[in-house]
């Protein structure tokens, strides 16, 4: 028997998914063009906006109609004004998400998700057959790419630092190690959370050399977490990363700290968690993306346990924060 999902037709429901490429792509376009920072408090002409970002106007109507029956924009007479949507796409927002939404335009991202037959039919990542040697290569020999996609996970990680802050009280430690943890966003965050705490922020070299370093009581180690030993501390917070990888890399990532902790110590796993029952769209979603992508997964907490419990640690916890992410916790045994 079919289970119905939405109170939509099912014809439309079809309809609807197989042209949300249209819309999406039409949002890429927009971020790129940088549509949202030429529109200003008030409504503003089509063909000023067009005039700002160098292109048709007729044709930027068009594109910009179509976002606005979605919520993106306000259309107005001539114009278009900002909805609190479309305001996420300014470069100067507070939150700002048009990295994001380039970053899903970048040409790797493209090119990949026209291959994902083969991920479905191999269950290797597409991306393969784009750059064989991996995303994280292409990234490294295309640094205009990869500071847009930088930029777009440093708004990612932005919009649920408050809400990881929330949900787990980080005080109660006096050492956290953030492994992988990019240019600190979170690991600052949790330092003024938790005054009585030093940081380590681990990442690799090129990423620590683009650190701000000038803050109280966070120190860097640059390395390789396959490769070099990791630091002592009483947390290590893995956000984002273990997502990226496949079982056995998870593996060594986790018997790498646990080679750095003392028995005892904490990590904390800040990720989308697969639900054991029901659905969300944003984590199966996401679950696809590295399926193409890195050739990781997004895991249920039963799966994260299994991978624990493999490398010396024993689940605690899975404490759900206001939004999509979890806090997996896990000690060192």
């Amino acid at each position: 028997m079919a289970i119905t999902q939405s109170a939509a037709p099912p014809q439309v429901t079809i309809w609807e998914t197989t042209n949300a490429i249209v819309a999406s792509r039409a949002l890429h376009v927009v971020a790129e063009l940088g549509v949202a920072d030429h529109v200003g408090q008030q409504s503003t002409p089509v063909a000023t906006i067009a005039v700002g970002c160098g292109v048709d106007p007729r044709s930027l109507d068009r594109v910009l109609r179509l976002l606005s029956s979605i919520g993106i924009f306000a259309r107005r007479r001539g114009g278009y004004a900002h909805t609190d949507a479309s305001l996420l796409l300014r470069s100067d927002a507070p939150g700002s998400m048009r990295a994001f939404a380039r970053m899903m335009n970048l040409r790797l991202m493209n090119e990949t998700f026209t291959e994902l037959m083969h991920s479905v039919r191999s269950g290797e990542p597409a991306v393969n057959l784009v750059e064989p040697r991996g995303f994280w290569a292409y990234l490294t020999d295309h640094p205009d790419q990869a500071r847009v996609f930088g930029e777009a996970m440093e708004a990612r990680a932005a919009a649920y630092i408050a809400e990881v802050l929330a949900a787990y009280d980080f005080r109660r430690f006096t050492t956290i190690a953030d492994i992988g943890g990019g240019l600190g966003h979170l690991l600052r965050a949790l330092l003024t959370a938790a005054p009585g705490a030093t940081g380590i922020l681990f990442d690799l070299p090129e990423v620590v050399a683009a650190t701000d370093v000038a803050v109280e009581r966070l120190t860097t180690v640059a390395g390789d977490f396959f490769r070099d030993p990791l630091p002592r501390a009483d947390l290590y917070i893995v956000m984002e990363v273990l997502h990226d990888w496949d079982d056995q890399d998870c593996l060594r990532i986790l018997s790498a700290i646990r080679r750095g902790a003392a028995p005892g110590a904490t990590v904390a796993v800040i990720e989308n968690i697969v639900p054991e029952t029901g659905d969300d769209p944003r984590v199966n979603a996401l679950d696809v993306l590295m399926l193409a992508i890195t050739g990781g997964r997004e895991r249920t907490a039963a799966e994260l346990a299994d991978l624990f419990g493999s490398s010396g640690f024993r689940l605690q916890a899975v404490i759900p924060t206001a939004g999509p992410m979890k806090v997996v916790e896990a000690t060192a045994v």
